[in-house]
């Protein structure tokens, strides 16, 4: 009967031992699986992160080949319309058009955005010794440096309408 006692009792304890050791072996996967959760969660949020900077880079590269494509595309037209101004603008029209100081003076002032200085008087009406081919290539050129602004305005604002498009 002693001896039933004894193997009874080292059964429940072998029982409880395996029983610990199992609850043991269960909670260190609990644990790993909590680990194994958190790091997918970081891991997903890296990909989305570095999702969201290939989608701005892909915007950028994009929006900046665009731009470089249009400045040149004007910057050619404008180059174009100056080679052309001796066809238009001869030399028989040159010499038929005074250009007065006074249109000298407004133009400089305007392309330069400076007020107009003191009244305009008698030496503003005389001859200013400008040809009408060079006020032409000077307006020209003036429209062209307009045109490539407002492409360089076009493409920033389609590089941030795309950074914001990639933004979550």
């Amino acid at each position: 009967m002693m001896n039933r006692a004894i193997f009874l009792l080292a059964l429940v304890l072998a029982t409880l031992g395996l029983a610990t050791c199992q609850q043991h072996r269960i909670s260190a996967a609990r644990a790993g699986e909590v680990r194994a959760t958190q790091e997918l969660r970081a891991a997903l949020v890296a990909h989305s992160d570095t999702k969201q900077q290939l989608l701005a880079a892909l915007s950028a590269t994009t929006v900046v080949t665009k731009y470089v494509d249009r400045v040149q595309l004007v910057r050619e037209r404008g180059a174009t319309v100056i080679k052309e101004i001796p066809v238009y603008v001869t030399p028989t029209a040159d010499a038929a058009c005074a250009i007065p100081a006074g249109f000298v003076r407004v133009h400089n002032a305007a392309a330069e955005g400076t007020p107009l200085g003191g009244a305009a008087g008698d030496a503003d009406a005389a001859p200013s010794g400008v040809a009408l081919s060079a006020v032409a290539e000077v307006t020209a050129a003036n429209y062209g440096t307009c045109h490539e602004l407002a492409a360089q305005v076009e493409g920033l604002q389609g590089y941030i309408r795309g950074q914001r498009e990639a933004q979550p």
